[in-house]
């Protein structure tokens, strides 16, 4: 059954989002299924998404918003366009044999637009969509990118709470945050990652291939750091990262304003492009 698999759900979607995730067991229907939703809201006051068996080999996630979501629809629609354009490139990076759909909107350009918002995506041919594999697979390639992409709407990117922060309209209610540092956005890594893959753009090494779990170790690089625009430019999520390793992301930066490009770190590891 899927609601024994809350526990490994929350742990996918927690580190694959980098906001703090509640799920619970939906018994209504033919099939429990499993409603997951923002830890400072509830089902009622903003997106939630629901997994449930499809078929007799399949996951089927849709995500939908609570009757009471006025308010994070209201931040959502205010979203900036470099916030909505990373939230759409997390979606895009949903594999194609998922199907995602945006009910009455193009994939390319969907926005959230009132309550009514709804994606929708299944994964088809699990060999059994009961194991912790499957419910894995569905959680890293549909639900984490789909949570991911509304969190970056609502702004879950908090570095520093305004000190004259007032009282939020209902309990729990998400407040406003100022975002200093987007390289510290975690959904850039997860984004950076899943457009790139594994391996490091310096080196080359494949930290998880060397040490499993643990190799978790990339590192998100701005090919043109923020703090170096003269002006403000379109953020385009897929040209301006890199995962680099610890060990190389250290070395570009060790020249200062401007950091090491790729060709000079290449130079020095006495490497062509990798």
């Amino acid at each position: 059954m899927l609601a024994s698999k809350r526990d490994l759900i929350l742990t996918e979607l927690a580190q694959g989002t980098g906001a703090r995730i509640e799920a619970a067991v939906d018994f209504s229907g033919l099939r429990s299924g499993i409603k997951i939703w923002f830890g400072d809201l509830d089902e009622r006051h903003g997106p939630v998404a629901e997994l449930r068996i499809y078929g007799l080999k399949g996951h089927r996630v849709t995500l939908s918003f609570g009757n009471f979501s006025g308010q994070v629809l209201e931040q959502i629609m205010s979203a900036a366009p470099e916030d909505v354009q990373l939230a759409r490139a997390l979606v895009s990076s949903i594999r194609s044999e998922a199907g995602v759909t945006v009910t009455g909107q193009s994939l390319a350009d969907w926005k959230v637009l009132n309550g009514a918002f709804r994606m929708e995506a299944t994964m088809r041919n699990c060999e059994n969509p009961f194991d912790d594999c499957a419910v894995i697979l569905t959680c890293r390639e549909i639900i984490v990118p789909m949570m991911a992409a509304m969190a970056e709407l609502i702004g879950y990117d908090v570095i520093d709470m305004k000190d004259d922060e007032v009282a939020p309209a209902f309990e729990g209610a998400v407040m406003s945050a100022t975002v200093r540092r987007r390289e510290r956005n975690p959904r850039n890594r997860l984004l950076c990652i899943r457009l790139h893959g594994s391996r490091c753009y310096g080196c080359g090494a494949d930290p998880e291939k060397t040490y499993g779990a643990a190799g978790a170790i990339l590192e998100v690089h701005h090919l043109e750091p923020l703090s170096l625009l003269t002006e403000p430019r379109p953020y385009d999520p897929c040209t301006d990262l890199v995962p680099l390793c610890p060990n190389c992301h250290r070395a570009v930066h060790t020249r200062r304003p401007a950091p090491l490009n790729l060709d000079e770190l290449h130079a020095i590891l006495g490497m062509g492009h990798v």
